[in-house]
């Protein structure tokens, strides 16, 4: 479940009674029908219906829309790490911003058409004088994370045996202590990893979705419920941790399909958003980390059914970043910067996020060290292609070597290299301006050496963590 907000309007100007929020003027919706409101007046405006979420304009989102447009519950159906759950985070923005309830209400009744016992007896006594409260957006997005030993009581409710101990009888309604799901009554509710709820609690949601309302231990209940129910899962879960029952699967009205990012700007965008890095990492490195990832997908050696998730470039971003970080904490160096070797440190640590297939046993390692090279090659090609960089290569016609590595700075690297004729081309095709750091001109000159190695202009050795370049 998404924590409390502490919203900076805590206490709601508006009405703080029926009859005021009456005057206003005010007549009830259903939450479907407030969202497919404020869809609509975002796709009329030409506003971002779904901030934050990249890659998918011309394939989900048209479908997420429509679905919505239509009240339709929501299936996200994909393998992990893309995005399932941010999009459907992300639907608690086309709610009103604040919405009102009757004051103290477990199951945040509408004032105008309360539900509970509780309040239907409220509103029949105070009439007008019904005290309402106000509740934020934020606070309306209730998430669950689907598990085995999730049970039915932890989802719809059960008896309260506190208020039964407090001299109220078993039949009594107010009895019942409310699960998540009514707990979400005009709101959004998220179920994540849906197949991994046990296939008996799944019979539990059938009314929900369906009459829109719940049952609880045989009560005679009847309780309409307003939300939009949202959940995801994996499609190899079809089959392997569980399943979704066919008639839960017909209840849910629309069943989306999302994808990884299929163009590496995309991905690269995606990686500096979501990406918390601790030193700078360029663009150019961004894009290796992109078309690993990319490779991997791709590969034959990789399971694709388990898939590559977007958890593995953003980890990669960040742990290039903090060994930047930790070049300049360890050297002379004060001027953070990653740069490509880095790349080829980090990325192994992060074997353990990709499954391989059953023959790579042993070669894992190996294998993702040559998409590297191959990612860094490709990158090379595209950033540098057309230039002459003979004047990097000369650097080395005398026999001259430029040893590198993780812990030797910027400035160490530079005295090496020299003022090298084409730098300043080099550098502009990297986005750095004029003005560029040491961090980023070293960054800038080992990303040529070894891109000119892995096009055989340059030798390489790497020994103890130092790599030393040398001529072909």
């Amino acid at each position: 479940m998404t924590a409390q907000t502490d919203h900076p309007a805590a206490h709601h100007p508006g009405p703080a009674t029926l009859g005021q929020l009456l005057d206003t003027g005010y007549r009830p919706r259903t939450v479907k029908e407030e969202i497919r409101a404020n869809l609509v007046a975002r796709l009329r405006a030409g506003d971002t219906a779904f901030p934050g979420i990249v890659g998918f304009d011309d394939t989900v989102l048209p479908e997420l829309e429509t679905a919505l447009l239509a009240g339709h519950d929501l299936m996200l159906l994909g393998e992990r790490g893309q995005g399932k759950t941010r999009l459907m985070r992300t639907l608690t923005g086309l709610l009103d911003e604040w919405s009102p309830e009757v004051a103290g209400c477990e199951i945040h009744d509408d004032p105008v058409r309360p539900v509970c016992v509780r309040c239907t007896a409220l509103a029949v006594e105070l009439g007008d004088d019904l005290p309402i409260a106000w509740r934020h957006r934020d606070d309306r997005y209730t998430e669950k994370l689907a598990t085995p030993d999730t049970s039915v009581g932890d989802l719809i409710g059960d008896v309260d045996p506190v208020k039964v101990a407090q001299g109220r009888t078993l039949g009594d309604p107010e009895t019942v202590h409310y699960g998540l799901v009514p707990r979400a009554n005009r709101g959004i509710f998220g179920l994540n990893e849906l197949p991994d709820l046990a296939e008996r609690i799944q019979v539990a949601l059938f009314n929900v979705l369906e009459e829109r309302d719940i049952q609880v231990r045989g009560y005679s209940l009847r309780l309409p419920l307003d939300l939009l129910l949202a959940s995801t899962a994996n499609p190899e879960d079809y089959t392997n941790r569980g399943r979704i029952i066919t008639p839960l699967k017909d209840r849910f009205g629309a069943e989306l399909r999302t994808h990884y990012l299929t163009e590496v700007d995309d991905e690269v965008a995606l990686l500096r958003q979501e990406s918390a890095t601790v030193a700078e990492v360029g663009d150019h490195l961004l894009e290796v980390i992109a078309t690993l990832t990319r490779n991997l997908r791709e590969s034959a050696s990789v399971d694709q059914r388990s898939g590559v998730s977007a958890r593995f470039s953003i980890a990669a971003v960040e742990g290039v970043s903090a060994a930047a970080l930790r070049r300049a904490a360890r050297t002379p160096d004060h001027d953070p910067v990653a740069r490509i070797g880095d790349v080829g440190v980090v990325v192994p640590t992060l074997l353990g996020k990709i499954e391989f297939e059953m023959g790579e046993e042993g070669r894992e390692r190996a294998v993702l060290e040559h998409l590297l090279r191959m990612a860094t090659a490709a990158v090379f090609r595209h950033r540098l292609s057309g230039l002459d960089l003979s004047g990097f290569t000369s650097v080395f016609a005398e026999g001259a070597m430029v040893e590198t590595g993780e812990l030797v700075p910027a400035t160490e690297l530079l005295s090496q290299i020299g003022s090298v004729p084409g730098l300043s081309k080099v550098l502009d095709r990297l986005g750095y301006r004029d003005d560029a750091t040491r961090g980023q001109i070293a960054a800038a000159v080992e990303f040529t050496l070894e891109g000119l190695h892995l096009t055989r202009r340059l030798q390489k050795e790497t020994v103890n963590g130092r790599t030393v370049y040398g001529a072909a």
